[in-house]
């Protein structure tokens, strides 16, 4: 009974996207630290191609009968491994930017809009949860007084 109240719905959607947002959270802020150094280049992990295998997965789940009790089943792919309920993270090298001298391929200005782009994406994820998590407890509130 409890399990099925967080293993369906919309909380497993905003789980595997506090996960994976978090993930990149670090590596963004391995790129941050790496700015100047020789021979470093970026890694980052792509939110489009992880937000493609979650639409996927949403559609998979929203074409059977009651879609929102069907649990959400991620597909791997070449960046997000997902086993036993849990997922890992393979970053690739980015290497559309500019080589630089020191064969630092950075760009500062595209870094910081990754940044603040995944800080607001995690930043909505939580929140959504956390309403998620209120209405629980309003439900339970109310029955119990």
């Amino acid at each position: 009974m409890i399990k099925g109240m967080f293993s369906y719905g919309s909380m497993p959607v905003l789980e595997r996207m506090i996960e994976f947002t978090s993930a990149r959270q670090e590596l963004i802020a391995h790129n941050i630290a790496n700015l100047d150094t020789p021979y470093y280049k970026p890694i980052d992990l792509d939110p489009a191609k992880f937000q493609a295998q979650l639409r996927d997965a949403l559609d998979d789940r929203s074409g059977r009968p009651n879609p929102m009790r069907r649990p959400l089943e991620l597909r791997g792919s070449d960046q997000v491994e997902v086993r036993d309920g849990s997922m890992s993270f393979t970053p690739h090298q980015q290497n559309e930017n500019i080589l630089f001298h020191d064969q630092n391929n950075r760009d500062v200005e595209r870094t910081m809009q990754d940044l603040v782009e995944n800080t607001l994406t995690h930043r909505t994820s939580v929140e959504l949860l956390k309403s998620e998590f209120d209405l629980l407890r309003t439900a339970i509130r109310e029955r119990v007084s």
